[in-house]
Parts: C-alpha cells; structure tokens; sequence
C-alpha cells in the first residue's frame, strides 16, 4: 500500500519547494506516495490545486481539524515546515499520527524542520563544536526550554517516543535561492536586508559580524527528499533521540554579503552610497526587519561550529559552495525585485 504524505506550509518558501521536488522525482520511490499539501487560505489552496496534489486547508492550530485531516487523508508520514517554534502545532500532528498507527497498524513518520542557530552561543549553546551525530537530545534538555524551538524538538523526540511515531529533525541554517513552489519564492534574511537597504537607502549590518552556516534552497529539498526515500525503502538512518541533521554546506560571512548587497543595489539607483553603515542598536534593526527583538543577535551574529555526519552518512550530496554563494549575490537581489510579492510570515507568532 502506498504512503500517504503530507507536507505542512506548501504554500511556504521550503514547503513549497519540498512538494515541488517530490513532484519532479519521477524515479524515485516517491512517485508511488500520494501527496497532500496543508494550506492556510483559499487563494493558495486554489493555486496548489492544480498540481494533482491533495490540497487539504487546515488551521494547524485547531487540533480536532488537524486529527481529523489525518485519520480522513490516513496520513503516514507528516513534514512539517510550517512552524519551527510552535509546539502545540507539533504536538497536534503528532498525536493525530500516532492514532493513525494504531488504528491502521502503519509505521508513521514525522519530519520536522528546526532552525541551526540554537547550536550556536547566541541561541544558548555553551558546549562548543556540535555534530549532529552527538547527544544532542540529552544535552538540549540540560539547556532547557527557555527557547521556544528548543522546547519544540524536544516535546517531538519525546512525544513522538511515547506515541510511536518515528521522528527526525531538520536543522535548516540561512537559507537562499529562488524556491520553486507554487506561492512564496523567496527565502527570509537575504530579502529583508534588501528591502531594508531599499526602505532607507542605505544598506547597514550589525557591529558585530557573523559568520553562519547556509544551504541553497535546492539542496535543502534534495534532503529532505532522500530522507524521505530511505524511509520508504526501509533503510536504517538516525531517528528519534539520535535524529538530528544539520543541512549545512558552508558559511554566509554577513559583512561580504552586506557588501555585495550595497554594490548591487547601489547600481540600480536603489542606495545612495556603496558604503555599508552599523545599525544604530540591535532593537533598530529588528524592527527595520521584521525579525523578533528577543532572537535578533541570534538572527544577525551567530556563528557557532557545527559539523552535519548524519546527512552526509545517509548520502547527501550539496551542489552549492560559499564562492558561488556570494557571486550570486546580484541574482538573490534582482530576486526580491523581481518576486517580493507575498508578505512574510515566518515571524507572526513568534
């Protein structure tokens, strides 16, 4: 019998782009799944439609409507890209999959898309270097919960445990590139700093540089779509306490970036100057963004040592790298110009 999937956020940058890929493996085990796409609205529930994907509308945060989408859809395997933070939107999924396991007595899965920078020491990290391949479980309990996506991972491991749904956990650095889903194209930090540059006429950066992990957006989805191929082939990868992937390929230096953001938009008209000026305070800059105040030196500073194994074990291979990275900086510019047309909302309840 073949697995039923259903990808949360498909209307999202990542989830979108995630549904896009599955569509586009003609080759692969997951051309025999059926796929369902969560949305939050009529507008993209009608532009996701015409995929041949089963658009199911769903307020996530309503647990009985979420139960109900997975008994009634008999969901087997849940990605959720919808919200890193929330844990009632997780807890809800998670126990619906669990009821689906006992009553169908199918192994389920849930796949969740965390954020890198609670591994890094302005995300609250004190224990230096991390690969994903160490007890990160154990060691974020003794951090606790005081981060909202913290908190999230590890309700999943232990709820998915008690439910006997199987888990992993994404954890989803700076990410660019045009997406390829149906509705949202571009990616969070590189279009903020452009339409802040453009808004002031001047690009700015943070006083202190940070130096964070980063993936291109086709990568990412090219992991997301082998983990889920391992699984449908029954293959044996890290799950649970030890599933943990860091989708990192190479670092995002933020003041060259910055940089290369100010050159390009200075020769369209759009700043005044290719200097790139310091924000005045930290506060100034999360407003001017739209980041969170309370995540925003997490946000625009981290560092952190992080060292993926897991992805890398089960077979990832990441076509991007730092170099090309930043010569596609004018591109990633002309993108926002181009497709900035749908509001972000990563932040809204945060």
């Amino acid at each position: 019998m073949a697995q039923n999937i259903l990808i949360t956020g498909a209307a999202g940058y990542i989830g979108g782009s995630v549904l896009a890929e599955f569509l586009s493996r003609i080759d692969s085990p997951i051309k025999a799944t059926k796929l369902s796409a969560a949305v939050r609205t009529d507008e993209q529930a009608q532009r996701l439609s015409k995929l041949g994907v089963n658009v199911i509308q769903l307020d996530l945060s309503d647990e009985a409507a979420v139960t109900s989408a997975v008994l009634c859809n008999e969901i087997d395997m849940v990605i959720h890209t919808a919200n890193s933070a929330n844990w009632n939107l997780v807890s809800y999924l998670i126990k619906a999959l669990g009821q689906r396991r006992k009553t169908s007595g199918r192994e389920t899965y849930f796949i969740h898309s965390s954020i890198t920078t609670l591994f890094s020491e302005d995300g609250g990290w004190p224990y230096g270097q991390v690969k994903d391949s160490d007890p990160l479980f154990e060691k974020d309990k003794l951090i606790g919960t005081s981060h909202p996506a913290r908190h999230t991972n590890i309700l999943i491991t232990e709820l998915a445990k008690e439910q006997g749904v199987t888990s992993f956990i994404i954890l989803v650095p700076v990410v660019y590139g045009v997406g390829s889903g149906e509705w949202r194209k571009l990616s969070v930090n590189i279009p903020a700093y452009t339409r802040a540059s453009i808004a002031r006429k001047i690009t700015y950066k943070f006083e202190k540089e940070g130096n964070p992990p980063a993936v291109h957006i086709s990568d990412l989805v090219a992991l997301y779509a082998l983990m889920v191929e391992k699984i449908l082939q029954k293959e044996p990868i890290p799950s649970g306490e030890k599933g943990y992937y860091f989708a990192t390929v190479h670092r995002a230096p933020w003041w060259e970036i910055m940089q290369r953001i100010a050159d390009a938009l200075y020769k369209r008209g759009l700043v005044t100057e290719p200097k790139v000026q310091i924000w005045l305070s930290w506060d100034e800059a999360a407003d001017e963004l739209g980041f969170p105040r309370p995540f925003i030196r997490a946000i625009g500073s981290s560092r952190g040592d992080f060292v993926p194994v897991n992805a890398y074990q089960i077979g990832w291979k990441p076509q991007w790298y730092q170099q090309k990275f930043l010569d596609s900086m004018d591109d990633e510019v002309q993108s926002v110009l181009d497709l900035d047309t749908v509001k972000p909302t990563l932040f809204a309840s945060v």
